[in-house]
C-alpha cells in the first residue's frame, strides 16, 4: 500500500508543476485540475499516514532513554499514535478501493415474469411496487419506460427509470433471479407455488459513450396496446427497434409522441449494449476470482421471499430477514448494505494484495 500512495504523491506532485506551465492551454489544464481534485482527499490522507509512521519510528526511540518518566511518556504517544496509524490505514484502505464510474448514474431497471404464469406476473408488480416504493424513501424519481401488464394485476414485462444520484451504486446487485414462495389466490387445496422473475440493472449510459449506427438498426412503428390487447391509440406512436447485430429488440409505447417513445428505447438499447461491453470487460476477472456475491447475471437465483415463513433471503451473502412485508414495501437497505460491504471487502483484499 506504501508503494501505491508514494506512486500517487508522486503522480499528484507531477500534475502540480505541470499546472504552472500550461499557459493558456485550457483543454489540458482542465482535465490536470480534474485529476487534481481526484487524488487530492487520498493526498492528504496519505501524507497524514507517512508523517505518523515517522513519529512513530522517532518516538520508539525514545523507549531507550535512561528518563523513566520520559520512556513512561513515549509509550503513551506510541499508544495514541498506533490507533492514528490505524484509523488512517483504513481510511486510506477504503479511498483506494476502485470506484465503478458508474455509481453516481440513473439507473434503468427491466423486470420480467419468468417461470410460474399468473403468479410470476403478480409477483413481478410486487417487485415494481418495491423498487417504487425504496426509490420514495431515496426522494429518487421513478419514470415507466415500456410496461406490459396482465389481466389480473400482474406485469409481463416493467422497464423504467430511477433518477437520483448513486442510483446506481445502490441497487447493482439486484440484477438477477428472484424468487418467490406462497399460496397463489386461485390455488384452493392451499399449495405452496415457487415462481420467479429476472430483474435487469442497467446504468443510464451518455449517447457519445455508446455509438449505434443508424444501419445497425432497423425501426418499426405500430399503435401501443393496453392490457388484453386493445388498442390505446389511433396513430402509430409505439416504437419497436431491433438491433441488427445482436438481434436485440426494444419496444416502448408508453410516451404519447412516437420521437418520445423512439428516445426511451434508443435510451434502454444503448444502456443494455453498454452493459454487454462491461460484462466483456470483466469476463476474465471474473472467471479467475468469483465474489460472495456472484456476477450479478440474470441466471443467477439471488434471492427468495417465502411467505408462509414471512422470510425473505438473499443466497449470495446468506442473510435473512424476517420482514417480508416491510421488505416488498422498500426497506431494503439491510440487504444493499451488507452486498455492498462484501463487495467492498473483496476490492479492498486486491488493493492489500
Amino acid at each position: 500500500m506504501l508503494e501505491k500512495l508514494t506512486g500517487i504523491i508522486d503522480r499528484f506532485d507531477e500534475i502540480e508543476a505541470q499546472l504552472t506551465t500550461v499557459g493558456e492551454d485550457y483543454s489540458t489544464a482542465i482535465e490536470l485540475s480534474k485529476e487534481r481534485a481526484e487524488l487530492e482527499p487520498i493526498v492528504t490522507q496519505a501524507r497524514a499516514y507517512q508523517q505518523t509512521l515517522e513519529r512513530i519510528e522517532e518516538t520508539k526511540r525514545l523507549l531507550d532513554a535512561d528518563d523513566e518518566e520520559m520512556r513512561a511518556l513515549a509509550e503513551m504517544e506510541l499508544e495514541s499514535l498506533a490507533e492514528k496509524r490505524d484509523k488512517l490505514e483504513d481510511r486510506l484502505k477504503s479511498m483506494l478501493v476502485p470506484k465503478d464510474p458508474r455509481d453516481q448514474r440513473n439507473v434503468i431497471m427491466e423486470i420480467r415474469a419468468g417461470t410460474g404464469g399468473d403468479e410470476a406476473g403478480l409477483f413481478a408488480a410486487d417487485l415494481f411496487r418495491m423498487y417504487s416504493r425504496y426509490a420514495e424513501r431515496q426522494s429518487w424519481n421513478t419514470e415507466i419506460l415500456s410496461l406490459h401488464e396482465t389481466g389480473l394485476g400482474g406485469i409481463k414485462e416493467v422497464s423504467f427509470m430511477i433518477k437520483g444520484k448513486g442510483a446506481f451504486s445502490r441497487l447493482k446487485f439486484e440484477s438477477g433471479v428472484h424468487r418467490v414462495q406462497r399460496v397463489p389466490e386461485t390455488e384452493s387445496q392451499g399449495r405452496i407455488h415457487t415462481s420467479t422473475v429476472t430483474v435487469a440493472v442497467l446504468a443510464e449510459v451518455d449517447d457519445v459513450e455508446i455509438d449505434i449506427p443508424d444501419s445497425d438498426i432497423s425501426i418499426d412503428v405500430y399503435k401501443s396496446a393496453g392490457a388484453g390487447g386493445q388498442s390505446v391509440q389511433k396513430n402509430s406512436t409505439a416504437v419497436r427497434i431491433t438491433h441488427l447485430p445482436t438481434g436485440m429488440v426494444v419496444a416502448c409505447q408508453d410516451e404519447r409522441s412516437q420521437l418520445q417513445n423512439k428516445m426511451r428505447a434508443m435510451s434502454i438499447l444503448r444502456a443494455r449494449l453498454y452493459e454487454i461491453e462491461e460484462q466483456k470487460k470483466h469476463a476474465e476477472e471474473a472467471a479467475t476470482r468469483r465474489s460472495q456475491i456472484g456476477s450479478g447475471e440474470r441466471s443467477e437465483k439471488i434471492r427468495t421471499y417465502n411467505f408462509p415463513q414471512n422470510r425473505v433471503t438473499d443466497h449470495r451473502i446468506n442473510l435473512s430477514s424476517y420482514n417480508l412485508f416491510g421488505v416488498l414495501d422498500g426497506d431494503i437497505d439491510n440487504f444493499i448494505d451488507e452486498l455492498t460491504l462484501v463487495d467492498e471487502a473483496e476490492k479492498l483484499a486486491l488493493v492489500e494484495e
